[in-house]
């Protein structure tokens, strides 16, 4: 008899099919986890949302409730300029605040500042002035390590000055400042290549030489800056300066140096002037501050930003 010849085999479908069936139950898994985790993120994008809009109900809530009698505090501190936290809008804004609450008995500026933009300054001096004559309510200003310059300048229109007899007060002058570097440039063979449509469009450019002409103009416009300064002063503290002259020199003096020179009253802390002067122990601080949102906001940047943006869009829409 002759062998019998085997019959070819084919290979067991079976495992090529758990094969795929397991690729697919993997494939739709990780879809499922995906899509949990992504419904996970935006509910709690929302629910820091709904925090968020709780948190800012409740302060409008504290402040449109009335207030009892108090002493407004408000805070200048560093220095005055348009983009930092003692600028003339966020000070304004206080001001208007603190008049404007029935409860508070007086305003008190607690400063320590080396000063800054006279621009900024001026238009706080001036609101208060407005401020004032409207709610006939009374300025006090609290200097503590230093009230120079430009702070002096809103120091000024208060009804009273307080100092620490080691506070730092005055300054009241005006500088221009800068670098030449024309003669290094020499040096260094470097030529100053500069086109202007203006004769005196290249006013102080550093890198070109200083005419006669331009310093003159320069100290005229600090004099005329410096008269202004001068003025207001005069107006807010008239009669009490001993010596004019001598306060305006643009020096620094000390709180007992200021008291002499009539650029400052007595000598007094926040309390004090609470306690004693305003009668109105309470303190409540109208400064204002980073809420509760634009602090994550800054923390977490603008990618929290976008993820808050995207949650409140709703959770459909999943892949």
């Amino acid at each position: 008899m002759e062998p019998e010849t085997p019959l070819p085999t084919t290979p067991a479908r079976g495992t090529g099919d758990d094969a795929i069936a397991r690729l697919a139950q993997a494939y739709l898994d990780d879809r499922r986890r995906e899509r949990r985790w992504r419904i996970f993120f935006r509910l709690a994008w929302l629910l820091l949302a709904l925090a968020l809009l709780v948190l800012l109900y409740r302060q409008g809530l504290q402040a449109s409730a009335p207030s009892t009698p108090h002493t407004a505090l408000i805070d200048v501190r560093g220095e005055i300029s348009a983009d930092a936290p003692a600028s003339a809008e966020n000070l304004i804004a206080a001001l208007r605040n603190a008049f404007e609450d029935s409860g508070a008995q007086a305003v008190v500026l607690r400063i320590n500042s080396p000063g800054g933009s006279p621009v900024q300054a001026g238009m706080v001096n001036d609101e208060i002035e407005r401020l004032r004559q409207q709610h006939g309510k009374p300025v006090y200003a609290v200097c503590e390590e230093m009230c120079a310059s430009a702070a002096f300048y809103i120091a000024a229109a208060a009804d009273e000055v307080f100092v620490d007899k080691a506070s730092l007060v005055g300054s009241i002058g005006v500088l221009m400042d800068g670098f030449g570097f024309t003669g290094l440039m020499d040096k260094l063979g470097v030529e100053r290549r500069l086109l202007t449509a203006g004769e005196n469009k290249g006013f102080l450019d550093p890198f070109s030489p200083q005419t006669e002409q331009h310093k003159a103009y320069a100290q005229a416009l600090l004099d005329q800056i410096h008269q202004q300064f001068i003025a207001e002063v005069r107006e807010g503290r008239g009669e009490r300066l001993s010596n004019q002259t001598e306060a305006f020199s643009g020096l620094v003096w000390s709180g007992q140096q200021a008291i002499d020179l009539g650029l400052a009253d007595r000598y007094g802390s926040l309390d004090y002037v609470a306690r004693e002067v305003v009668k109105a122990e309470d303190i409540i601080d109208y400064t204002p501050r980073e809420n509760v949102a634009e602090r994550l906001a800054k923390r977490f940047g603008a990618a929290v930003g976008e993820g808050m943006v995207a949650a409140l869009r709703g959770v459909g829409g999943l892949r």
